[in-house]
């Protein structure tokens, strides 16, 4: 397994991989953009909502403290946002792979298992399927353990945890469908359950180190090509072809 990281490092880093890597990053960043732009304007309209409600009620006398205090809200809904970033990049880089998913493990394919044989090319729907509800669930998984990061940091090991579950299954079935159909992905990842979450620990701990974890989807997707191949043992037609 370690092995298997190193190598999916190692194909991050490779300049065959470069192009891929920079659209990778630009698309997070975009859609991180987004969200908290979206996020930020929605705290500042209820932020003036309220402070008009206020005002209207008690009177002009508190305009001075009000204006102190949406100021104090704005920075700590910067901070927030900051914040909700980091914990939102695996959301994010579930989403992100679905857009590179044939692009990357036809790298790793032709340049570890030429032999093999390329897999299928997954439909775009498909792939894109099955990050938004990667995504949409790591969402979920994490506002649910947000209550518990006021205990003593518990709430930071769910969110490891959920990470690599939620990251670990995504990629290791996108990799499974390029050689089966979604079902016998998933049955496979089931019976290697343990596996598949042990190697998800190595991606959820490459997405919790900020600005390296942009490139999240490469090694995720690079490193569960290798895992696969590993699980899945030789293909029968390959041992004919070697046999013959």
């Amino acid at each position: 397994m370690i092995e298997a990281a190193v190598k999916a490092l190692r194909q991050v880093l490779s300049p065959d991989m470069r192009a891929v890597l920079l659209k990778a990053i630009g698309l997070a960043l975009a859609m991180i953009a987004v969200v908290a732009i979206v996020l930020y304007r929605i705290i500042a309209w209820f932020a003036a909502w309220g402070g008009t409600s206020l005002e209207g009620a008690l009177g002009t006398a508190i305009h001075v403290p009000l204006g102190i205090l949406a100021w104090l809200l704005s920075i700590a809904a910067g901070f927030g946002l900051i914040v909700g970033a980091i914990f939102l990049m695996p959301a994010v880089t579930a989403l992100v792979g679905s857009f590179f998913v044939d692009e990357i493990a036809e790298h790793v394919e032709q340049e570890h298992y030429a032999f093999d044989g390329p897999g299928q090319t997954l439909p775009f729907t498909r792939a894109l399927w099955e990050g938004v509800k990667a995504a949409l669930l790591a969402v979920l998984v994490y506002l649910c353990a947000t209550p518990f990061l006021l205990l003593a940091g518990f709430g930071a090991v769910i969110f490891f945890l959920a990470s690599a579950f939620l990251l670990g299954r995504e990629y290791f079935e996108l990799a499974a469908m390029r050689f089966r159909s979604p079902e016998d992905a998933k049955a496979l990842r089931k019976r290697h359950a343990t596996t598949v979450f042990v190697a998800g620990l190595f991606i959820a701990a490459f997405v919790s180190i900020p600005i390296v974890n942009l490139a999240t989807p490469l090694f995720g997707m690079a490193f569960m090509v290798h895992m696969h191949k590993r699980l899945s043992g030789p293909r029968p037609e390959l041992i004919e072809r070697i046999r013959r």
